[in-house]
């Protein structure tokens, strides 16, 4: 059972370091703030609950898990916060292509 635990918990070391890559080239690469700020909120996000939950598998101690949860909690506290920010800061200092918009609920203000 041990050893399946830590496969598991390497596959998913794996597959979080690859998002959390991912989402590192997706700042890089990608032309707009919103993009920038999707990159950097999502596929992160999600890489980096994943490589919480391979060193999970991986550790197994009461006060390891503990630590761990605190950090997953900390992680998906901030994170949408932060993007909810920096797309409010770049709306208004006129960095958003208002074209590219769906629908624009913030016009009238």
């Amino acid at each position: 059972m041990s050893a399946v635990a830590d496969w598991a918990g390497g596959v998913l070391l794996l597959v979080g370091a690859v998002l959390a890559l991912v989402a590192g080239i997706g700042l890089v690469r990608f032309p707009d703030v919103l993009d920038r700020m999707h990159a950097a909120t999502k596929p992160q996000v999600l890489g980096v609950l994943l490589l919480l939950a391979g060193l999970a598998l991986r550790l197994r101690t009461p006060s390891d898990l503990g630590m761990l949860v605190l950090v997953a909690i900390f992680q998906l506290s901030t994170a949408p916060v932060a993007a909810q920010m920096i797309g409010r800061a770049a709306y208004r200092s006129g960095r958003v292509d208002r074209t590219l918009l769906d629908a624009d609920e913030l016009a009238g203000r």
